[in-house]
């Protein structure tokens, strides 16, 4: 069992207290912040090109992007927290073994959630709130916002465990980079285009996408540990 630590890991024992808070506070608090625009920025195109029916529809769908954000933090902060108590106790193997575990299991519950979602979409829609005259918009909107469920799940994750490992700044540039993206299609999609919730669905989930392949790009430059095909075999006992 490998237990040797490093300089890097070391950082949260040796660094002052108030030089760790600015350090990882601060860019965890932006990217929070940022990942809020997803939802505001919608709102502010899809009101502006497409008007209250637009509105209303995305509103519906937004407890499913809610639950999946939760569910996803959820796993994330976990294997994050998993990450920092093995690293302290100086068990390199556990903490690798952790957050590969951790990371086929927001994998399997986003895909599981996205599944569900799509298969009774007019049930669900119905039960947040769905109108006949809001109906149309909503499952446009939800079709591409449930296919992009993983993507925003997995990226959410994988970012709680990038800032445990010591890189705040990273986990805040994949997602500034997906809301950016974001913004820019909603104006290109909504307006020139006229692709209506649609084009709105799409931005929001390119920008996912997008945040996604940044976060994934991280695993094998973990500073903490080695993620190898081991780390990622499941197993209840970690």
């Amino acid at each position: 069992m490998q237990t040797v630590v490093s300089e890097k890991q070391r950082l949260f024992a040796t660094e002052p207290i108030g030089k760790l808070i600015i350090k990882f506070a601060v860019p965890s608090v932006i990217a929070l912040l940022v990942n809020s625009l997803y939802n505001i920025v919608d709102q502010i195109f899809i009101g502006n090109g497409i008007g209250y029916l637009g509105n209303g529809a995305t509103n519906i769908v937004f407890p499913i992007t809610i639950i999946a954000l939760a569910l996803a933090m959820m796993i994330g902060n976990g294997g994050a927290a998993f990450l920092s108590l093995k690293l302290g106790e100086g068990n390199v193997d556990r903490a690798k073994k952790g957050i590969g575990n951790a990371v086929i299991m927001v994998i399997a519950v986003s895909i599981i959630l996205a599944a569900v979602f799509l298969i009774f979409i007019n049930p669900i829609l119905t039960l947040f709130g769905a109108t006949d005259t809001l109906r149309p918009y909503a499952l446009e909107y939800g079709w591409i916002i449930g296919i992009g469920l993983p993507f925003m799940m997995i990226s959410g994750a994988i970012n709680s465990m990038i800032r445990a490992d010591g890189s705040p700044k990273y986990a805040m540039f994949s997602m500034i980079i997906g809301a950016i993206l974001n913004v820019i299609l909603d104006a290109i999609f909504i307006f020139p285009l006229q692709m209506g919730v649609k084009g709105a669905a799409i931005a929001t989930v390119i920008g996912q996408v997008a945040s996604f392949i940044v976060s994934v790009i991280y695993m094998p430059q973990f500073k903490t540990i080695h993620l190898n095909k081991e780390a990622f075999h499941l197993d209840v006992k970690v």
